[in-house]
């Protein structure tokens, strides 16, 4: 089965990394390959370096960009940029964009455990080498640890409840095992039982909070002065770790009532004041990408 992949927010996001034709830039998150194309066709003697952990997306990926050969595929999580690319005898880039989430070949591929909708093995990793899984999490995690990933992660209102009935049902060995559990509790929720705690273990599976976090700060030391970091995330956590730290590389910080008048320049300048979200045409085509958010900043120093 051939899985289908829309770009999200493509036009946006490449128009804010400002394409130099002979730059060094980043796709921290290949997925279909549709941002790395779109950098790829304003490249020259520039190059390009794309990043995923994920065999399958590399594989549909390289297809799709097949004819281009000033480009990379890295297969790792981004967590590892400074790494991976100082391999590559890299130390300086002129932009680097994230998608953040699940790529759509991984929402459509049943068997890989991220579907509340079909009964599958309880996976949800995207790199399919890593050892944990959503089922050794919900097998072997503590209440208190169960309840603060749900509450934490996946907002949910229902963790404490959710928690102790899964430690009452264990083991759990399929995706349905978790959803029996969440319609208990949440049969009058608008929208699927399970959504928010499906989301919630994803991330505690990926690490997904605290890869970013770091990766943010990986870019902020890789990126050239003028050169810009775009991020497109799908969910209010990962929208907020992003904003706040625009928010605090882009302000001087000085002491209240103290007379002075800074010349200092901040490390990031914001070129998004705003999220930019996607136009009603693009919601219409790809309903995916209705919680978008894109943020595009540059480093000044």
């Amino acid at each position: 089965m051939m899985l289908k992949h829309i770009t999200v927010l493509k036009k946006e996001t490449v128009d804010g990394l400002n394409i130099k034709k002979n730059g060094i830039y980043v796709d921290a998150t290949l997925g279909g390959g549709g941002h790395s194309e779109a950098i790829l066709e304003q490249l020259d003697s520039g190059f390009l370096y794309a990043f995923d952990q994920d065999l399958y997306a590399i594989k549909r990926a390289s297809e799709r960009l097949a004819k281009y050969s000033n480009f990379k595929i890295i297969h790792s999580n981004f967590a590892y940029l400074k790494e991976k690319l100082n391999e590559e005898g890299i130390t300086k880039i002129d932009g680097i964009l994230f998608d953040l989430g699940l790529s759509s070949f991984q929402i459509d591929d049943s068997d890989r455990g991220f579907s509340y909708l079909v009964d599958k093995p309880l996976d949800m990793r995207m790199n399919q080498q890593q050892r944990i899984t959503a089922k050794e999490i919900v097998n072997t995690y503590e209440f208190e640890q169960l309840r603060d990933i749900f509450f934490i992660y996946g907002e949910e209102k229902n963790a404490s409840k959710i928690a102790s009935e899964i430690i009452k049902r264990r083991p759990l060995e399929t995706t349905f095992d978790l959803v029996a559990i969440t319609d208990k509790y949440n049969f009058k929720q608008k929208g699927h039982s399970a959504k928010r705690v499906f989301q919630a273990l994803r991330i505690e599976v990926n690490q997904e909070l605290e890869v970013l976090k770091d990766a943010l700060v990986q870019s902020m030391e890789l990126l050239n002065v003028g050169g810009r970091m775009a991020l497109i995330s799908f969910h209010s956590l990962e929208d907020r770790i992003v904003k706040h730290f625009f928010k605090e590389y882009s302000e001087i910080k000085i002491p209240k009532g103290l007379p002075i008048i800074s010349n200092e320049v901040a490390p990031l300048k914001l070129i998004t004041r705003k999220a930019i979200l996607p136009t009603e045409e693009e919601l219409l085509e790809n309903k995916r990408s209705h919680s978008a958010k894109l943020r595009v900043a540059e480093k000044n120093k």
